[in-house]
């Protein structure tokens, strides 16, 4: 029935084939136990089939079933140490994709201008995989922009003269990070925010300094993050953010 190479045919079974996989992913993503699992992996830590049930509130056999097709989509990889089995996103583009899907929800409109007004707790701060994400986020890159430190070109963010010097002020090699083989600098839309906020390889690179530096300090089993005394003395001094 299609074996007309170039024929119209052939296009239509293209599309019905990238229809069905698109449907099957849907579908994957969908199941309230994986998406669970999912939200949870993206603090940038890799878990065990048992935690993550835990998380889902499931069984950890039935974990186990979810997290295989989630392996065989290609969505996470899984990492063997000693008896256990880690399980982790297959690479941040993965990570991205589910962060941003929370993007689609739309705001607490009761709540929205407290929220603007007052952000706190997980909106306030926390990961967004291996970058920092919430309200600090964004102040921090628009501050970056500001100051002329990043600037935004063809949707991605390049650093400046000046911001090669500032980033190496903070320990960050500029010409190390772009060796890795990801996204150097990127937008990514803050869904509590509705902001972008800087991500990609440098993204990451800031938060593991920020880390280092105790800056932040992650909140034991959550995505949040606090924001230091120092912290928030460094950004002042650094980047004319007052917290």
């Amino acid at each position: 029935m299609y074996l007309k190479i170039g024929s119209k045919n052939v296009i239509n079974k293209t599309n019905m084939e990238f229809e069905d996989q698109f449907s099957r992913l849907a579908v994957l993503l969908g199941d309230r136990s994986r998406s669970v699992m999912l939200w949870n992996l993206l603090d940038g830590r890799a878990y065990t089939a048992t935690e993550l049930s835990h998380c889902a509130d499931i069984s950890a056999q039935s974990a186990s079933n979810h997290l295989s097709q989630l392996i065989s989509s290609g969505i996470l990889k899984v990492e063997k140490q000693g008896r256990h089995r880690y399980y982790r996103f297959a690479n941040a583009g993965m990570a991205r994709v589910i962060e941003s899907m929370a993007g689609l929800l739309p705001p607490n409109q009761k709540n929205l201008e407290k929220e603007k007004v007052e952000p706190e707790g997980f909106r306030y701060a926390r990961t967004c995989y291996d970058h920092l994400a919430g309200c600090i986020s964004v102040k921090i890159t628009n501050s970056l922009l500001k100051k002329r430190i990043i600037k935004s070109t063809d949707n991605n963010y390049e650093v400046s003269r000046t911001g090669i010097k500032w980033f190496l002020s903070v320990g960050i090699q500029i010409d190390e990070v772009k060796l890795q083989k990801r996204s150097f600098a990127y937008p990514c839309l803050d869904w509590s925010e509705r902001n972008d906020h800087l991500a990609g390889a440098l993204g990451a690179a800031l938060l593991k300094m920020m880390l280092h530096e105790d800056w932040v300090r992650r909140n034991k089993n959550s995505r949040q993050v606090i924001i230091t005394a120092k912290g928030k003395a460094e950004l002042r001094t650094k980047l004319d953010i007052e917290l």
